[in-house]
């Protein structure tokens, strides 16, 4: 019973902070940003967040990332107003690159289906000159 008190907590604080998020008008933050997970601990003082940004640039995912810690005094104001919760916990953000590593793979998949799919079927032109060895 408390882990699902738990679950369904951390799953509130990540969508009004998703929503704040959206709101703000930090144009280092990029609009590709999702969070993938919040850890709120028991006593509601620390908010652990987790977020994936999709963007090609290192550089741009990691300021993003470093722009949300500097906001996290901001965006923890705002989820306590938003939430009316009796302890506002302090947010850390850090970067989840779960996402891009399984478009990644899926890449890697994809890849290797085509290739498969080329070997297992030959060309119209290829497959006259098979016939004609034979």
């Amino acid at each position: 019973m408390a882990t699902f008190r738990a679950d369904r907590r951390n799953e509130e604080v990540k969508k009004t902070i998703s929503e704040v998020i959206r709101e703000m008008k930090d144009p280092r933050i990029s609009p590709m940003t999702a969070l993938t997970e919040v850890e709120v601990t028991k006593d509601l003082k620390f908010a652990k967040v987790k977020v994936s940004v999709y963007d090609e640039d290192e550089k741009k995912r990691i300021s993003s990332v470093e722009a949300l810690n500097h906001a996290a005094g901001f965006i923890s104001h705002q989820l306590g107003a938003r939430m009316r919760i009796r302890a506002v916990p302090s947010i850390k953000f850090t970067l989840d690159n779960t996402i891009a590593y399984s478009i990644r793979i899926a890449e890697i998949l994809n890849g290797l289906i085509k290739t498969d799919a080329s070997e297992a079927w030959p060309e119209e032109g290829q497959l006259h000159q098979k016939e004609e060895e034979e």
